[in-house]
């Protein structure tokens, strides 16, 4: 079930099977129990161009290990038997998706009690037929927002969109950025959106800390969090950590994003600094 249930609401993006699938089901339990809303289940993908190089390094060891989307929806079973009040979406590029075939993925997404899919790089105007499909076996369609986008092309993204909307502060790749310049490419953006929608709208700008996470509750619904938790799963499986103390990792990182004062703290000590 797509739903923030605190403001902001926090949606969370790992690519499955890096560093392995039994990593990837016990970090996204512990990501939702920590205060995650909804996690995004990365497909991974041979060439990952819209992603930045944390996150294209964990979909190569992904691809090298052989992980396909088959696991990844088996990922999301499995997550959703455990805690089926969480949202769960599949993110992917079209190819692995077109590849599988698209009425098997919607059938096969439902089935694992998956609420929605975003595909980054499938365009409105590409996109009939999986939209047909999707809403077919009550799956949500979530297209990406560009500030590069049209007052117009907004408004169909708004119309075509379900679960929420998200708001992307730059174009280019993922992954940490200008920080208060994307933020204020975010602000706009959002301003713009709320013109032609009323879903909630979720923002990535490069979000890294406690005060990032906090500062999107002036703005907008929800932040998504991904080239950061990525990050950690990197460095822990460089560590030798057990998928146990990975998941704690992660854990303590998300409890720490969700503190109040500890956001506080961070804007303190980031005033402190200039």
């Amino acid at each position: 079930m797509i739903a923030f249930k605190s403001k902001p609401g926090l949606v969370a993006y790992l690519t499955c099977g890096d560093a392995n699938l039994d990593v990837s089901r016990e970090v996204i339990i512990a990501a939702i129990d920590a205060g995650a809303d909804v996690i995004e289940l990365g497909v991974p993908f041979s060439d990952p161009l819209a992603d930045g190089p944390i996150i294209q390094r964990a979909s190569q060891r992904a691809v090298e290990a052989g992980v396909t989307l088959d696991d990844v929806l088996r990922v999301a079973a499995d997550v959703h038997r455990a805690r089926p009040n969480a949202g769960l979406i599949i993110f992917s590029y079209f190819n692995p998706i077109l590849h599988y075939g698209v009425k098997k993925f919607c059938e096969q997404a439902h089935r694992a009690g998956v609420d929605g899919a975003l595909i980054t790089d499938l365009t409105l105007e590409e996109a009939g037929e999986y939209r047909a499909l999707m809403k077919a076996h009550q799956l949500a369609t979530i297209f990406l927002a560009a500030p590069t986008s049209t007052d117009e092309r907004l408004r169909r993204i708004a119309e075509a969109s379900q679960g929420f909307i998200y708001a992307v502060s730059r174009t280019g790749v993922t992954g940490p950025g200008r920080g208060g310049e994307n933020k204020n490419d975010a602000v706009q953006l959002v301003k713009r959106l709320r013109k032609f929608s009323k879903l909630p709208i979720a923002v990535g700008f490069g979000i890294s800390s406690a005060a990032d996470f906090r500062s999107v509750d002036a703005f907008a619904d929800a932040a998504v969090v991904g080239s950061a938790i990525v990050g950690l799963i990197e460095k822990s499986a460089k560590s030798g950590a057990s998928a146990g103390e990975t998941a704690a990792l992660v854990s303590k990182w998300i409890t720490e994003l969700r503190r109040p004062e500890t956001a506080g703290e961070q804007v303190a000590a980031s005033r402190a600094r200039v």
